[in-house]
């Protein structure tokens, strides 16, 4: 027997020690005076009597202990191929669930600045780095206090989408429609044709949301003005791996938002516990950007640096986003992604249409109160 076999059947002997099969302790006691033979001193070993191989027993009993062996040795070959087979490769596949992750293609801090009357807001889609972003039109991080506010004011041409993080707006227009959403709601107004409203705190303290603007496409821009009002309890919530999630518009973790979106959004209210990781698919072609509401967050790749509150992260192309909580405090963001309108955007302050044409249009409309403004010279709020 060579020197390596007999490395072998010493650890097998070992192996199988450990069992209290009475079988297997035969069998090792067995295999240990076999050993040991094999390793006696040529004199020793012939003054040994030589084993009988013409009794049926003892040719039973070697026929008995070679199919163990083998069987032995079955088994630790199969254990050794399980092994292999979750290697490191196997787990690197399994931690990557995006083919073409999206990663932080521009960063950008809102900044404060002056809107309304006497209120402040914090933007970051709509300032000149970053004029929009198909279909988005402007994201403004509002904190208002009484009695600053936004006052009577009109739209053309896209929809706002109001969401309160903390406190209370009361909202009404030449319409007729009034009402308060508070911490927790939303209310997504689709402007169309052209509306006239306020949006003004509705509590003491400092009221805090987030007012996104969305681009309707050139068929949809002169629809009849809607509503679509969400309170907090009507939300889509679903939880998972120590990440919560709010769903305004769109899918996640299997649960869907009942909001109708005329251009297709995503729009989505993350929290993630310290320590836990988020893999959010968006879909291939939709711009996208996150904006952090608190906290600090690691986006796209998980060595990419930290990025703290009041950031906006525009997203590159791809199939999905990872984002990683390291810090010890709670990280709450929103991802927001859209399906591109690819058309021409013509911007002036409330209006928003597809030619310069259209925007002397819809001034003109607004002045004289027609087409859409016919109640626009006898309203105001109260």
């Amino acid at each position: 027997m060579t020197t390596s076999m007999s490395m072998r059947m010493t650890r097998l002997r070992q192996q199988l020690l450990s069992s209290s099969s009475p079988i297997y302790t035969t069998l090792s006691s067995r295999l240990g005076r076999i050993t040991t033979t094999r390793h006696l001193p040529a004199a020793a070993a012939s003054k040994r009597r030589p084993l009988s191989t013409s009794s049926p027993t003892a040719k039973a009993k070697q026929l008995l202990l070679l199919l163990l062996i083998v069987f032995a040795l079955v088994l630790l070959i199969r254990a050794a191929m399980s092994s292999s087979s979750s290697s490191p490769a196997s787990d690197a596949t399994a931690a990557a669930p995006f083919e073409n992750p999206r990663t932080v293609v521009k960063k950008l801090l809102a900044e404060s600045q002056p809107e309304g009357q006497g209120a402040t807001v914090r933007r970051s889609i709509g300032r000149h780095e970053l004029r929009n972003l198909d279909p988005f039109l402007m994201l403004d991080e509002f904190s208002v206090s009484k009695p600053a506010g936004f006052p009577d004011h009109p739209h053309r041409g896209f929809e706002t989408v109001t969401y309160m993080l903390d406190g209370a707006f009361t909202h009404q227009d030449f319409a007729g429609h009034k009402g308060t959403i508070r911490t927790g709601d939303v209310q997504w107004m689709t402007a169309g044709r052209g509306i006239v409203h306020s949006e003004m705190p509705a509590a003491d303290g400092v009221q805090k949301g987030l007012q996104l603007w969305i681009n309707l496409s050139s068929k949809d821009k002169m629809i009849e003005p809607r509503y679509q009002e969400l309170q907090s309890n009507d939300i889509s919530c679903a939880e998972k791996d120590g990440v919560e999630v709010k769903i305004i518009a769109g899918e996640a973790f299997g649960a869907r938002s009942p909001v109708y979106t005329r251009t297709p959004t995503m729009y989505m209210d993350f929290t993630m516990r310290p320590g836990s990781q988020l893999h959010q698919p968006v879909p291939e072609g939709w711009n996208a950007f996150v904006y952090i509401i608190d906290g600090e967050g690691v986006f796209g790749t998980e060595k990419a640096p930290r990025v703290g509150a009041h950031h906006c992260l525009v997203l590159g192309p791809g199939d999905g986003l990872s984002v990683w909580n390291k810090s010890g405090k709670p990280l709450r963001f929103a991802l927001v992604g859209g399906q591109p309108l690819n058309e021409p955007v013509v911007q002036h302050g409330p209006f928003v249409m597809n030619t310069r044409a259209e925007i002397q249009q819809a001034m003109e409309d607004y002045y004289h109160g027609r087409n859409g403004f016919e109640k626009a010279n006898h309203w105001s709020s109260t």
